[in-house]
């Protein structure tokens, strides 16, 4: 079977059944990931795999240091991240470069990983902040799930665990895909406002609708 991604671009039906799971900063993507995780779902978080290309010894550091220079790479031998986001927060050009280094390999690993888990987990669940923004990303997940807060939740939650100020987590949600653009794409929406108690009821209820699709072998 051979499904058309919203770009235009074909590919053949995955082995299994897939979720991309996205959302904004600070809107709770990693604390939904892992309610689903306990109830038997295989994450597989393009971040993560970001983190590992550009670790010491990473696949990416090579190409990183040849397109960007020397300076870009830390004395471990580690992308230095705060060098690189400052860079493409104000270069647009440079963020399109640094994205043609990551995402083909991130896309590559991402899906090597899923052909494996698929033999033990009833559905794939990829978590990719960026999924709407990549058309790529689209054609290969059966359901988009959207975990959405407001944007003053947002800022929030990320000014309370981290060191970057609000105008900063200002211009990192700026420059992601806007709220009415992941709600119009979503085919699920979990909202993340109040307690985590509620956010583990609505995850049982998706993972429960996510393994019967599974059985199905389609689209819900």
């Amino acid at each position: 079977m051979v499904r058309t991604s919203p770009g235009g671009l074909s590919r053949s039906e995955p082995s299994g059944f897939a979720v991309g799971l996205t959302g904004g900063i600070g809107s709770g993507k990693t604390a939904a990931a892992d309610h689903f995780a306990r109830l038997g779902a295989a994450i597989i978080d393009s971040d993560a795999i970001a983190h590992a290309l550009t670790a010491p010894g990473g696949r990416a550091i090579e190409d990183i240091a040849r397109q960007f220079g020397e300076r870009y790479i830390g004395p471990d031998g580690a992308l230095d991240r705060q060098r690189m986001r400052e860079t493409v927060f104000r270069d647009p050009a440079a963020k399109a470069q640094l994205e043609s280094i990551l995402h083909p390999r991130i896309r590559d690993v991402a899906m090597a990983r899923a052909e494996s888990a698929w033999r033990d987990s009833p559905y794939v669940m990829f978590v990719v902040p960026l999924l709407i923004e990549s058309g790529s990303w689209r054609g290969r997940v059966d359901r988009i799930l959207v975990v959405d807060c407001s944007p003053a939740t947002q800022e929030a939650r990320v000014c309370s665990r981290s060191r970057l100020d609000a105008t900063l987590v200002r211009q990192i949600m700026s420059q992601q895909a806007r709220r009415d653009e992941r709600l119009d794409s979503a085919d699920d929406i979990l909202v993340n406002e109040g307690p985590l108690e509620q956010l583990a009821a609505r995850v049982s209820r998706l993972h429960r609708g996510y393994c019967a699709g599974a059985r199905r072998g389609k689209r819900l």
